[in-house]
């Protein structure tokens, strides 16, 4: 019981942004607040928050740590709510925004299913490749493929994910392969363009990430359109997994410069913290994480 104490305080004080709110939530001294993360940090052996008089910051142990707490405490609520909401059914308008792309291929094709199973729900899907305020502009869940930095958000992770270099085997058959970093110069590159500027692509070398500016003769602000130029034989595209999988397994397209991938942005599924979470958008998380996890999905699409 202690230590889910601790763990859950942990939680709270980062949702709240200091001791004293938790402290005031909870209905107790700031001090008690302060013990349970003394002896959370003591019984694991790392430093999990840096605390001053005037804020708190997470150790990168900390963010990890917090991830994994959030995602044990939600299991732990869907785990009691299918007990205690057995009979209940969940009801109500959801609203819904995931990544254009992401959404098109992954989430709109599975919302039918979704509203069978729960006929008392209705569901608006917005798409869009901005990160939406959800409290701000009433969203109930969003689908992000980054790490989560947003403390007042919790994020459910639904799926593994990171960006590879691909070419269709007619370029690497004109032009051969890239063997490192340095050989993307001679290569026709199809970078992603937002109004004018290219971001780049990111790799791991001598473990650190790096970003390198590619060029080539098109680029374009639609992924969709870098990945059929490049099921073309246009040129490299730096594209994600859950957009090129299938077409790997299937020979439409090779990886290149697999050795430097960098650690993937992974797909989770985010929501506001609240003290009791409306059962429509449980379900919804539970079902995604459901579908994603089936054997051979990301294969399939």
């Amino acid at each position: 019981m202690d230590q889910f104490k601790q763990i859950s305080t942990f939680v709270e004080v980062i949702a709240k942004g200091s001791l004293s709110a938790a402290a005031r939530a909870e209905g107790i001294a700031p001090a008690v607040i302060g013990r349970r993360l003394d002896a959370l940090e003591q019984r694991l052996g790392v430093k999990l928050l840096q605390r001053t008089t005037r804020k708190l910051a997470l150790t990168n142990e900390g963010a990890a740590f917090l991830e994994d707490c959030q995602r044990i405490l939600h299991d732990l609520e869907t785990a009691e709510s299918s007990v205690s909401e057995r009979s209940a059914r969940a009801s109500g308008h959801l609203i819904m925004s995931a990544p254009a792309g992401f959404g098109r291929q992954h989430v709109a094709p599975l919302v039918p299913s979704f509203l069978v199973q729960h006929p008392a729900v209705t569901l608006t899907l917005n798409l869009n490749d901005r990160v939406v305020d959800l409290i701000g502009e009433g969203v109930d869940l969003a689908i992000r493929i980054a790490t989560l930095t947003d403390s007042n958000l919790v994020g459910v992770k639904l799926a593994d994910n990171k960006r590879v270099v691909v070419a269709a085997p007619s370029y690497i058959a004109r032009h051969g392969k890239p063997a490192a970093l340095d050989d993307l110069a001679r290569h026709n590159c199809l970078p992603i363009s937002n109004e004018g500027s290219q971001p780049g692509w990111t790799f791991r070398q001598n473990g650190k990430n790096i970003t390198l500016k590619v060029a080539g003769n098109m680029g374009c602000n639609d992924g969709e359109v870098l990945h059929d130029w490049a099921l073309a034989g246009e040129g490299l595209a730096w594209r994600s997994m859950w957009e090129v999988g299938a077409e790997i397994e299937s020979g439409k397209l090779v990886t290149v410069l697999d050795q430097y991938a960098a650690p993937g942005n992974d797909i989770y599924a985010v929501y506001s913290q609240r003290q009791h979470m409306p059962l429509r958008i449980r379900v919804l998380v539970d079902f995604l994480r459901r579908a994603f996890a089936a054997p051979d999905y990301w294969r399939m699409t």
